[in-house]
């Protein structure tokens, strides 16, 4: 091995090129038309341009691929994860045309991809498996019959693919038909297989993956295990080793059964085994047949490099430990970081200011950002991981917390400082996070997230003077009026310039003394460092300490005496996205809840639903069009007068 192409992108890219460059194998990068000038690129030996900018017209087109390979003279391809890495055809072809495939042979991806397939393998071996239907017939009464001999709670679950997308957890019959149909057209527009199971649900389990490695001699081991209780929309945010909940023994007999699936299919290569865990016990959920996002917990660890396994492995060599030989170090803990906002919800946009937090021993952070990136909306949400690695639990929550409140992130919605609140929850604290958790304690932590009033002053002042520094030498002696918006709360202040970069606001009864000087705002003696960013049309994002603030300048608008009035009678893109249905119809009664339209966005369907009981009046949009953020799409009656 060479020369390697990368088929992928991002932090996942930059992470295979920096152990293959320390390895001594050359490196290509390929490249979709958004990412032209992206940082795998820039850092690859070699680049090629697949063009297009959808996935399905760049990192999934084989043919492109093989093109790159050829035209580079790559002689091995690894996938990373996501796209095509577990796609048995693209294994194949990547075989076929001579060259060497980082991953498991495609026999095992067959296996193992297809959830059905990997249960009844795993029934056949002794691996414990839920209840459930894993069969080939797909129709509607078939899964009716077999949901009433399964029982209610059960989950509906995509049998291609993963990432949470084609995952519905029904309570009951009622559910069952909408939910398979949304399954089923998401998993179609993910995996391009609409092909579903039902299993029984357990509601407050543990989700909790086993770490395999197999060569191509034989032998397989495990690295442990990980938690990934952690998750919204069925996706990991939050991932650790060792689970707060398994013992020794339990980690023994996990490791055991993982190994027995890996070996049974015939595995070569690094493979994920995922279970859900209650109390001692534990289901089989899938074996993911890749690299994971959260491999670095484990490296941290074990002290291995996961990739690098991966490169020897496909070269033929064995594996470098036996099972006795593994040890563990510590605990480590690592977090996504999404271009969401407080209710999940993926944003696109250009990143106006970044800037990592100080590195000290003991943090990672594997990402592909940096200040004027574009985050597009054709790919996944996850902008980066930040891993901690400590003796102890509670230095690894501390280290890793600290770390994200020192992340600079403005020009798009983080998920940041709800990671930080996440890792400080006192359940979380006590090891207690169960997948549950964030449908439990959510709430409760966007409202902790609300920043202190002087932290939204700081804000407001930093975005106020961040053109133009307050009078050094000569004062104003009148006060400026300002009007600032802070989610529903409008700020009223007069600021005075009394000399020396100081200020004088009077907030309502309040006084206070300040001072605004480049990256910090002085608050009543308390010192703000303090970062702001123009997102245009007078709004601001300002990163105020820990707390990340949006704000609206209104001190020019004039004041609406119908406050909103008009926003309530309109349902505008919350972000960018393909039209895939719309509900609505003019004319037409919806109540409070119903669906509206849905917007598929980075790999997700998002419903929209009907804010309150209303009318109807217009539609802007049609199904098939691309929406922007703010774009119009509904306009709803006026609400009759009492």
């Amino acid at each position: 091995m060479k020369r390697l192409l990368i088929a992928n992108r991002g932090e996942i890219a930059r992470r295979i090129i920096r152990t293959a460059h320390a390895m001594g194998i050359q490196t290509v990068a390929v490249f979709s038309e958004p990412d032209a000038n992206a940082l795998h690129v820039r850092e690859a030996g070699t680049a090629f341009a697949l063009g297009g900018a959808a996935s399905a017209d760049s990192y999934l087109r084989v043919d492109r691929l093989l093109d790159a390979a050829r035209a580079t003279g790559a002689d091995a391809v690894h996938p990373g994860y996501g796209f095509l890495s577990e796609n048995a055809d693209f294994a194949q072809a990547v075989i076929d045309a001579g060259l060497t495939w980082v991953g498991p042979p495609p026999a095992a991806i067959r296996a193992l991809g297809s959830k059905s397939a990997a249960k009844a393998l795993a029934q056949a071996h002794g691996v414990p498996c839920l209840p459930g239907y894993f069969g080939d017939d797909q129709r509607e009464q078939t899964f009716v019959a077999e949901a009433q001999r399964v029982g209610f709670p059960l989950m509906v679950k995509a049998v291609a693919g993963g990432g949470g997308r084609g995952m519905r957890l029904v309570h009951e019959a009622a559910q069952l038909l909408p939910a398979l149909k949304g399954a089923r057209s998401e998993a179609l527009a993910g995996f391009a297989n609409g092909d579903l199971l039902i299993e029984r649900a357990l509601l407050r389990p543990r989700h909790v993956e086993v770490q395999v490695f197999a060569d191509a001699l034989g032998r397989c081991v495990h690295l442990g295990e990980r938690d990934c209780s952690v998750q919204r929309r069925h996706q990991k945010i939050v991932e650790e080793a060792p689970s707060p909940a398994v013992s020794p023994a339990l980690r023994e007999e996990l490791g055991r059964c993982a190994v027995a699936l890996a070996q049974a299919a015939g595995y070569v290569g690094a493979g994920t085994v995922e279970f859900l865990l209650e109390g001692s016990d534990f289901y089989l959920m899938e074996m993911n047949t890749r690299l994971q996002v959260e491999h670095p917990v484990t490296e941290a660890l074990t002290g291995l490099d996961l990739v690098e396994w991966q490169l020897r492995v496909a070269r033929g060599e064995p594996l470098p430990l036996t099972q006795e030989q593994i040890g563990f170090s510590g605990h480590a803990i690592e977090v996504r970081l999404c271009a969401e906002d407080a209710h999940h919800t993926p944003h696109t946009g250009r990143v106006l200011h970044f800037a990592e937090p100080p590195m000290a021993p003991g943090l990672r952070f594997d990402h592909a950002l940096e200040t004027g990136g574009e985050v597009s909306p054709h790919y996944d949400a996850m902008l980066g991981k930040l891993i901690a690695h400590a003796p102890t639990r509670a230095e690894a929550i501390s280290r890793l917390a600290h770390a994200l409140d020192g992340t600079h992130l403005l020009g798009l919605p983080s998920n940041r400082a709800f990671l930080a609140a996440c890792l400080r929850h006192p359940v979380f604290g006590e090891g207690g996070a169960l997948i549950p958790f964030l449908a439990e304690h959510g709430d409760a932590i966007r409202t902790a997230l609300q920043p202190p009033a002087d932290a939204v002053l700081a804000g407001v002042l930093a975005a106020a003077f961040s053109a133009k520094a307050p009078a050094d030498a000569l004062p104003c002696p009148f006060p400026r009026p300002l009007r600032w918006q802070h989610g529903a709360q409008v700020l009223d202040m007069a600021v005075q310039e009394t000399g020396q970069g100081a200020l004088r606001v009077l907030l309502g009864e309040r006084s206070v003394e300040a001072e605004v000087a480049p990256g910090r705002v002085r608050i009543a003696g308390a010192t703000w460092p303090v970062t702001a960013a123009s997102l245009g049309a007078g709004r601001w994002q300002v990163q105020a300490g820990a707390h990340t603030i949006e704000l609206t300048d209104l001190s020019l608008a004039p004041r609406e005496r119908a406050g909103g009035a008009s926003a309530a009678r309109e349902l505008r893109a919350p972000f960018n996205g393909k039209l895939i249905v719309v509900h609505a119809v003019p004319g037409a009664s919806i109540a409070r809840g119903e669906p509206l339209l849905v917007i598929e966005s980075m790999k997700l369907e998002h419903t929209l639903a009907a804010p309150r009981d209303l009318t109807v009046e217009g539609l802007s949009v049609a199904a098939g069009q691309q929406v922007a953020p703010g774009q119009l799409l509904i306009t709803f009656a006026a609400a009759a007068s009492a």
